[in-house]
């Protein structure tokens, strides 16, 4: 296609628009429509895997040392914890801080006084170990266990594999619902074009009776979808914008759902702008080949 016929093309797609201004308003509402519901699925999809994700960063497990070893020993344990592959950091609770822990959290006003009366000794020394992958926490508490000096190791292996779970089947969701939705929006789009080539169908026979090869009369078809789905994609980024912090708003005047993680918004603005612009123009113009081949057998 030489640079003429692209001109004309492109006129000829930006004319049609304005000459079928009803329908080409229609498609473009489909557009945004579409797009904003994509958003939304994708959006959610981020933010709960950033939820999963912070939760997992939270999840340790705790390793406690040989009675036997004094606290310098056990505390020469930690090189060695944390060269283990998958360990991010291994940190040091020796006796006192781990009975102050235990206290702080148990003892209420009425048996606070239970407590201060335990040895010093009655815990031990331990590691709270952060992993890098929760995927791989087994493998981890297995070479934990390993190591000499580690009399025993705890580990909620149950909720981590619960956490992988969940992100998984969260994520194979939303992209089975993305896709749906994006063939569906296809087919919606082929046909709210359709309507509108419908009305060119002499048009577009005169042209192939004078010799006109399909390829000439599909482009301005393609230029129209694709300006479309470029209009639709921009207004729906903003809409999206404008929905995404009237949620972010809500849910932060809720205080207790403050265990979600939002991502905000400027974050992902420009992911969310190239992606709303390449569905927008790949809706566009499938759509339009879509919409024409049937005007093409004459």
């Amino acid at each position: 296609m030489n640079q003429y016929n692209m001109g004309y093309h492109l006129k000829e797609g930006f004319r049609s628009i304005f000459t079928h201004g009803l329908m080409s308003f229609a498609a473009v509402c489909m557009i945004v429509a579409c797009l904003i519901i994509m958003g939304s699925f994708s959006l959610v999809a981020v933010n709960l895997d950033n939820t999963l994700g912070d939760l997992e960063a939270q999840n340790e497990f705790t390793a406690y040392v040989d009675e036997s070893l004094t606290e310098e020993q056990a505390k020469a344990l930690q090189g060695k914890l944390e060269r283990l592959a998958n360990v991010s950091s291994a940190t040091f609770v020796d006796r006192q801080a781990a009975m102050d822990q235990y206290v702080e959290r148990y003892a209420d006003s009425e048996n606070k006084d239970l407590f201060e009366d335990l040895p010093e000794n009655t815990l031990r020394h331990r590691y709270r170990i952060h992993v890098v992958e929760i995927e791989k926490m087994g493998e981890t508490v297995k070479a934990v266990e390993q190591i000499s000096g580690i009399a025993k190791v705890t580990a909620s292996l149950d909720i981590a594999d619960g956490f992988v779970t969940l992100r998984n089947m969260a994520g194979a969701v939303a992209w089975i619902l993305i896709a749906m939705l994006l063939i569906i929006s296809l087919f919606i789009i082929a046909n709210t074009i359709k309507l509108a080539t419908f009305h060119r169908r002499e048009e577009i026979a005169i042209m192939k009776m004078c010799g006109a090869t399909n390829w000439f009369v599909r482009w301005p078809f393609i230029f129209e979808g694709m300006i479309l789905g470029l209009l639709g994609a921009v207004l729906a980024f903003f809409l999206q914008w404008g929905i995404y912090s009237l949620i972010v708003s809500a849910i932060s005047e809720q205080g207790g759902l403050q265990l979600i993680a939002i991502v905000p918004f400027q974050t992902l603005a420009a992911r969310v702008l190239g992606a709303f612009v390449a569905a927008g123009l790949a809706i566009g113009a499938c759509g339009s080949l879509m919409a024409i081949r049937k005007f093409l057998q004459v």
